[in-house]
């Protein structure tokens, strides 16, 4: 699954760089092009020789050297995955504050590829509320931690904190890269953000939704290889460019229904991740409506359902998946929302729980299928939730595809 792959392979100053290079042998043998970076700590512990003469490459270890600057944008959008491997407190701390004081952090910071973090250091380091703190952090920001060790330490203490083995990084990543090629092959829909509909000129209709889940999850679809339609209504999110994704921009919740009506024919499933306005005003005044003397009664008229109209042209090996978002009767109004648009599945959340629903970075989500099953999940990273979604996005398609054959 690796064979092919560009990693960067980034050593801190820990003993635990002695791993290292059982890590760029195994990733080399495999089949990976390995480029490595180190600290200047982290030549006090392994030589740069070392891992020059394994992976075949300069090794990286200051912005510039006698041969002259090392370009860390470069290197950043080179790598297809860097692991930082030790990864010990003090470079954990500056990656989670933003911080640039050498080569490795520069070509974090430039890096758009994924990131994964293998730590290393004492019992007590590890457990300090700061150390936590920075990896909480991390995992928001996409950063992939791989687990530390439980057993005797450096420091003749024994507890967690050890760097994880060669052998458990190498599955990760292969696992990762192997995620990635889940969904090659085929296409989905994904909704995403607000609906406006206008009033007049200068006013509209519309609500909260940031478009952050949305995006999040076309983009894990994107990541397991689908090709991905992204309809999206006004949002201010930065959509990263992805080669498998295809951004729609549209503004009403009629101009949303026909982008996806158009692109659903061809897809394996979709999900109906969008806030869509379930009112428009009847009547769109061609002037800014003027304020009066007493009340203003604007009359309105249903918008299109997009999930049930597509739903009436769903064959048996597409699959679709909404949310519902909740503020009474959570779970009574999730399951008839769930049978009327004859969803495989659906997501509940809900605005009364902190830290979920809307312009969060987070969420906190119920999963119910048609069968009966539910899994509630405790509050995460919108990103983590995607990747669940995701998850269950397969085994739905993969159930159906057996069927089918």
């Amino acid at each position: 699954m690796i064979l092919g792959k560009k990693i960067i392979v980034a050593v801190c100053g820990s003993i635990a760089a002695y791993k290292s290079v059982i890590l760029v042998r195994s990733l080399i043998k495999d089949g990976a092009e390995v480029k490595v970076i180190m600290t200047s700590e982290a030549t006090h512990f392994v030589g740069a020789l070392t891992f020059s003469t394994l992976s075949r490459h300069d090794v990286y270890s200051d912005i510039s050297s006698e041969e002259g600057w090392n370009n860390h944008v470069e290197l950043g959008l080179w790598a297809d995955l860097i692991v930082v491997a030790p990864a010990t407190a003090n470079t954990l701390a500056k990656m989670a504050q933003g911080l640039c004081d050498n080569i490795l952090l520069a070509v974090y910071l430039s890096a758009r590829c994924p990131i994964w973090i293998a730590p290393a250091m004492d019992v007590d380091m590890w457990h300090h509320p700061a150390t936590q703190r920075n990896v909480a952090s991390l995992g928001e920001d996409g950063v992939h931690l791989i687990p530390v060790g439980d057993g005797e330490l450096a420091s003749g203490l024994v507890g967690e904190g050890r760097m994880a083995e060669p052998h458990e990084i190498m599955e990760e990543i292969t696992g990762f890269f192997k995620k990635k090629s889940e969904l090659t092959g085929t296409q989905f829909l994904v909704t995403a953000g607000p609906t406006y509909e206008d009033l007049d000129p200068v006013r509209y209709i519309g609500n909260r939704s940031s478009g952050k889940m949305g995006i999040a999850i076309a983009k894990e679809l994107a990541d397991r290889g689908a090709r991905v339609d992204l309809v999206i209504g006004p949002t201010h999110q930065q959509i990263d460019a992805h080669p498998s994704l295809n951004v729609h921009h549209v503004r009403s919740a009629r101009e949303m229904a026909e982008a996806a009506i158009k692109l659903w024919h061809d897809c394996a499933g979709a999900v109906f991740a969008a806030a869509v306005a379930d009112y428009r005003p009847a009547k769109i005044s061609t002037d800014k409506i003027k304020k009066k003397e007493g009340d203003l009664v604007i009359e309105l008229e249903r918008t299109v359902d997009i999930a049930k109209a597509l739903a009436k042209q769903k064959t048996s090996s597409q699959l679709t998946i909404g949310f519902a978002l909740e503020t009474q009767d959570l779970e009574q109004n999730a399951q008839s929302k769930l049978a009327r648009k004859n969803f495989d599945m659906i997501v509940l959340n809900s605005p009364n729980d902190a830290g979920a629903g809307f312009q969060h970075d987070t969420n906190k989500v119920t999963f119910y299928w048609a069968e009966g099953k539910t899994r509630a999940l405790p509050l995460l990273a919108k990103t983590e939730v995607a990747s669940e979604i995701v998850d269950e996005v397969i085994k739905i398609r993969n159930v159906k595809v057996h069927i089918d054959s």
